[in-house]
């Protein structure tokens, strides 16, 4: 590729107020306003003071930057310019957005939770957001640490993170969240909390997980539901939360006496090989040839607390531990194994729920959409100003999400910045035709075209009668 002028006659100059960078910002805030945004807003979220007024039109409008792929306050000046002001009323300048987030206290902050948890729920209804969702879904807790350096901002403490499979301390603020997906869908974030950078990965997590599952229900996930966590988790008040809500529990176990001790007691004959990194398949006996093997036993956890026993699956993996510093050649004399074990009350048969808890993982396909996006940042120095970044973040991410739904199935479970790169950042022209006629103007031949329109279809055109 290379240019087909000399520089010399080529110029630049930024004088055309019909153009616009993100015309795909059009069909994405036509489908937020469709599921009720504004009014949501309007209705639950109440900032008190000079700079909280207007919440129904600052909210979307920090919805929109960080679709458009605003990390901070002050890129939210993406929203000004060209004919953004013919398309979008209401956008007001960064200064005056980041003024109103520092006006939200903690409760403003679980107003704008509960608004953006309802978003979800109409997203869900508007688009085939989680497909499955009758049948099974999962709910994934974790947490992350988003490191800052700023020495004044408030909540700011040391904890723990792993970078690179390494557990180390890092200055920072602590997001705990709650992800929804299915067997085939992308996960949504249904529920979030920012923390000191020193909270303890549990704290907070049962309320959490009891809102997680409301908004799951709401969303369509009339089947089973399976909470799964990691070992931080493992806490009889959490599994108590999940219980009441009607939901199922996998959470992983530390291994402790008492796990020792169960692991023990599993006979040597009830172990499965499983499909595992390096197995084999066996035409003759049928079954697979693997360094990994899974039982299953009986377990009752948190026996020692008065009236909070819970009797339940124990399942284990065990994985051989091979000496990587053995010489070339050199047998070994009896096998050594490493346990991982999961306590849950799955109704899926062993295999099926053992390789269903390792699919927690993909909570982290969720933090890395909004770390790439718009949590590069925790912007202000006001702790409440964050928590208000990160919920409204989270809108910004199911928004996404519905608008790739819609768009086609791959655009349905890809990264949060393919569908900002394909869809959003779209340049068009606006030209008027006739009284009140809008029409815009995208480039010929875009490689994402069809996806656009479908998004455009779906979005813009009549609602789609029910059912």
């Amino acid at each position: 590729m290379r240019l087909l002028h000399s520089l010399a006659r080529t110029r630049a100059s930024f004088d055309d107020p019909n153009l616009v960078s993100h015309a795909g910002l059009v069909p994405v805030m036509a489908l937020a306003e469709r599921a009720g945004l504004p009014e949501l807003v309007s209705d639950h979220v109440r900032p008190g003071g000079e700079c909280g007024v207007n919440a129904h039109l600052k909210v979307p409008a920090l919805i929109a930057g960080m679709a458009a792929g605003a990390d901070s306050i002050d890129d939210m000046d993406v929203l000004r310019h060209g004919a953004m002001g013919t398309l979008f009323g209401g956008v007001r300048a960064p200064s005056t957005l980041g003024s109103h987030l520092r006006s939200y206290t903690w409760g403003n902050v679980a107003q704008l939770e509960k608004a953006g948890r309802e978003l979800l729920a109409e997203l869900a209804r508007q688009s085939p957001l989680l497909p499955g969702a009758g049948v099974l879904a999962f709910i994934d807790i974790d947490s992350m640490q988003k490191r800052v350096y700023g020495h004044h901002k408030q909540g700011a403490r040391f904890g723990h993170t792993k970078i690179q499979g390494k557990s180390l301390l890092v200055r920072g603020l602590n997001a705990l969240a709650a992800v929804i997906s299915t067997p085939i869908a992308a996960p949504v974030i249904a529920a979030t909390r920012l923390r000191g950078g020193n909270a303890a990965s549990a704290r907070g997590a049962a309320s959490l997980a009891t809102q997680a599952i409301t908004t799951a229900r709401a969303c369509g996930c009339a089947g089973i539901i399976v909470v799964r966590m990691d070992s931080a988790y493992y806490g009889a008040a959490v599994i108590a939360a999940i219980r009441r809500g009607g939901a199922r529990f996998s959470v992983t176990t530390p291994v402790n006496a008492s796990i020792r001790a169960a692991i023990a007691a599993i006979p040597e004959d009830a172990w499965t090989a499983i499909r595992y990194p390096s197995a084999i398949w066996d035409d003759q006996l049928e079954c697979w040839t693997s360094d990994a093997e899974v039982a299953e036993i009986e377990y009752t956890a948190f026996a020692s607390k008065k009236k909070q026993a819970v009797t339940a699956r124990l399942i284990v993996r065990r994985v051989r531990d091979k000496n990587k510093k053995a010489p070339a050649g050199q047998g070994e004399l009896f096998p050594a194994w490493r346990y991982h074990a999961v306590f849950t009350d799955s109704p899926f048969e062993l295999v099926q729920a053992e390789g269903q808890h390792r699919g927690h993982a993909i909570v982290e396909q969720a933090f890395a959409d909004v770390t790439s996006g718009p949590l590069a940042h925790l912007p202000s120095g006001h702790f409440a100003a964050n928590a208000a970044w990160l919920s409204i973040a989270a809108m910004a991410h199911n928004l996404l999400r519905a608008a790739g739904a819609l768009a086609s199935l791959p655009f349905a479970k890809a990264r949060a910045a393919t569908i900002r790169r394909d869809l959003i950042a779209v340049a068009a022209r606006t030209a008027r035709h006739g009284r009140g006629h809008l029409a815009l103007h995208l480039p010929e031949g875009w490689h994402r075209e069809q996806e656009w329109r479908n998004l455009w279809d779906a979005a813009c055109g009549p609602p789609a009668t029910a059912a």
